[in-house]
């Protein structure tokens, strides 16, 4: 049995604040000079990312889909202990919170997660619209299901003493703080949520007003009682070297891509690939000259580089090192915008041009799917499944010249070769470890 003392932030439905309120308590707590492990469910890249700035540590996904029900608690614990022990952890929820993958009864959603993490759940209610029946609102979340436990509850958007007044007296679990109004902490959007931690130059700020917030109107002690409520988990933390392991002696580099254009990718991906012997190093296709001159492979994750797509031009000493790259065959993985990176061209302005596509901002696809590997290649063996998240506002064109990555719904998708494997899939290779592995074998042989 593991100690750790963990609450889930949850809400009725998107858009109550569960981002904001989330990240305040872990700028709080940290503030206070705790130690906080920041967690979200679900893919999501961009909520982690702030949590990484509010707590000082890499923010983690608990994923059922992408990793599989059994690693939530052991990933937990690690993220928690790495690269120190945490004294609390907190775990930013999903949509509603009972909102999980389409037609799966809830699987994936906030609810499903808490319940395995045996976690308590804060939710956090806009109530700017509404007085009493947010307390029916409370309710009803917190009877639908008896296994789920809520401990508390946070009024979000009050719009003064009195409103706040008549909603706590309608609500039937401890009110845990009570949040004004205050347009100054909202959180920019664009096409695909929030403008991510490392675009904002103020990031440090906002948050630091946020802290200063959630610690003037939510009361911390409470909150960390109903965290160091949650019983003692029966697993044990993840590890990295357990899941793969080195193919030789050596210390091949691995670059991955960072940076403001490229952010999006998962800790356990750079963990896995060290517990593999690899020797990962950031690049920043925005203002590095090239890749690392002993690079024995390549990982571009996904990010906005349809919003950085001049400045990712305008470097055509990096584009033609990545190219030369990928021609020579360093074993290279791309995930969505990594894939458009490669690309001839994105809505007109010049990319690498590895891959004899182009890609263009299109509708929105969002998928979550379970698919198939189309071919043997760099990552895959053919007709393996693996678990995947799709979530982009573009499209390339036209997918041929190589053999395609995958197969969704029975359309191929993503370009795949021994030495190439990209494609729009998001893939989580804690939940895939022998991705990781392969990976890493053609890194080592390529060394």
């Amino acid at each position: 049995m593991t100690p750790l003392p963990r609450l889930v932030v949850g809400a009725p439905g998107t858009g109550q604040g569960k981002t904001t309120v989330a990240t305040g308590l872990m700028a709080a707590l940290t503030a206070r000079g705790l130690t906080v492990s920041g967690h979200k469910v679900g893919p999501d890249y961009i909520d982690p990312g702030y949590h990484g700035a509010a707590c000082g540590r890499p923010g983690r996904n608990l994923d059922p889909h992408l990793v599989g029900v059994d690693r939530l608690a052991p990933l937990l614990l690690h993220g928690a202990r790495t690269p120190t022990p945490a004294d609390v952890a907190v775990v930013e929820g999903v949509m509603g919170l009972y909102d999980g993958r389409v037609g799966a009864e809830g699987f994936a959603s906030t609810a499903h997660v808490a319940g395995v993490l045996e976690a308590p759940v804060v939710l956090v209610v806009d109530v700017s619209r509404a007085s009493r029946t947010v307390g029916a609102v409370v309710h009803g979340l917190a009877t639908y299901d008896p296994s789920v436990r809520v401990a508390g509850v946070v009024l979000n958007q009050a719009g003064s003493p009195r409103h706040a007044a008549e909603v706590a007296s309608s609500v039937r679990v401890p009110v845990l703080g009570t949040i004004p109004r205050d347009a100054a902490l909202a959180m920019p959007s664009r096409h695909l949520g929030l403008v991510t931690a490392a675009e904002r130059e103020e990031t440090a700020a906002t948050l630091a007003a946020l802290a200063d917030r959630v610690a003037e109107h939510v009361d911390l002690d409470a909150v960390l009682e109903v965290a160091r409520s949650a019983p003692d988990l029966d697993a044990e933390p993840w590890d990295p070297t357990a899941a793969v392991a080195p193919p030789s002696g050596r210390r091949p580099v691995v670059a991955v891509a960072a940076g403001r254009a490229f952010t999006f990718r998962y800790a356990e991906t750079a963990e896995l690939l060290r517990a593999a012997g690899c020797e990962v190093v950031d690049v920043d296709p925005l203002v590095d000259d090239a890749l690392p001159a002993d690079a024995a492979g390549l990982v571009l994750g996904g990010g906005f580089p349809e919003v950085h797509a001049e400045g990712l031009a305008a470097n055509a000493a990096f584009r033609a090192s990545v190219r030369e790259a990928v021609a020579d065959g360093v074993p290279t993985v791309a995930e969505c915008g990594g894939l458009l990176y490669l690309c001839r061209t994105l809505d007109g302005t010049p990319m690498v041009g590895a891959v004899e596509a182009d890609a263009r901002m299109v509708g929105l696809t969002l998928r979550y799917p379970t698919i198939a590997a189309a071919a043997d290649g760099l990552l895959t063996r053919v007709g393996e499944q693996v678990n995947a998240h799709e979530f982009h506002h573009t499209t390339v064109e036209p997918v041929t010249g190589l053999a395609p990555a995958w197969v969704v719904d029975g359309e191929p998708v993503g370009f795949a070769s021994d030495s190439l494997h990209a494609s729009y899939l998001h893939t989580h290779w804690a939940g895939q470890p022998h991705l990781a592995q392969r990976f890493a074998d053609a890194v080592h042989a390529r060394a």
